[in-house]
Parts: structure tokens; C-alpha cells; sequence
């Protein structure tokens, strides 16, 4: 049974800084992390591909980290000069379509098969 569990979000203030990391119970070759915020739709925030190829927001650029530690089958994103609007439910999720099938598409959640419980992260001004 595959499993993907979040952890390390939290309360924080406006410009500083997260880790949360994903544990998977098995590899996969697509792996990205969501967010929904209240009221909002689940949105993409960076994806990260087996060949280390990583794909961002372009609200989260310059600010956000993806990284995979395959060896200890974790994911991680570090979030700094963290905003307001960056508080939402934060979701690891794994896929298992066909590599190109991610090409400009990695931000749609349909395309994923497994998903976390999320992790709560909020950020006051």
C-alpha cells in the first residue's frame, strides 16, 4: 500500500522560513507539492522529476526549495521570506503517468494518483 506522509508545517510569521518533508513508502518518478488554501482551488506549487528536473510556481520562484532524498525516501520543500498568502493546506503528491505527460502540465492534480493528508501552514502578516 503506498503511503505519502507530510510533516514540519506550522505557525509562522510573515519572512520566515518552513521545511516540510514528504516520507513515501515506494519511489516514483513524479513527485510535487500542492497547496489549497481556504475557499480555493488546489494549486501546484513545485514539482520535482527523478533526473532532479524541478518545476515551480511562479508565485513561490526564488523563495521555495524542492528536493528528494531517494536514499531515505523523503521529499522536501524549504519555503522562505514566507507571505500571508502562502497559508494553506500543503499536500505531497506522487505520479504515475508517462514522463512527458507532465511537460507543462505538472501543476494539474488530476495527474497525480497519490496524495498525503496535508500539512497545515500559516503565516501572519
Amino acid at each position: 500500500q503506498v503511503q505519502l506522509v507530510e510533516s514540519g508545517g506550522g505557525s509562522v510569521q510573515a519572512g520566515g522560513s518552513l521545511r516540510l518533508s514528504c516520507g513515501f513508502s515506494r519511489s516514483f518518478y513524479r513527485m510535487a507539492w500542492f497547496r489549497q488554501a481556504p475557499g480555493k482551488e488546489r494549486e501546484g506549487v513545485a514539482a520535482i522529476a527523478g533526473s532532479g528536473t524541478t518545476s515551480y510556481a511562479n508565485s513561490v520562484k526564488g523563495r521555495f526549495t524542492i528536493s528528494r532524498d531517494n536514499a531515505k525516501n523523503t521529499m522536501y520543500l524549504r519555503m522562505n521570506g514566507l507571505k500571508s498568502e502562502d497559508t494553506g493546506i500543503y499536500y505531497c503528491a506522487a505520479g504515475t503517468a508517462g514522463v512527458r505527460t507532465y511537460d507543462g502540465a505538472w501543476s494539474t492534480p488530476d495527474l497525480y494518483t497519490y496524495w498525503g493528508q496535508g500539512t497545515q501552514v500559516t503565516v501572519s502578516s
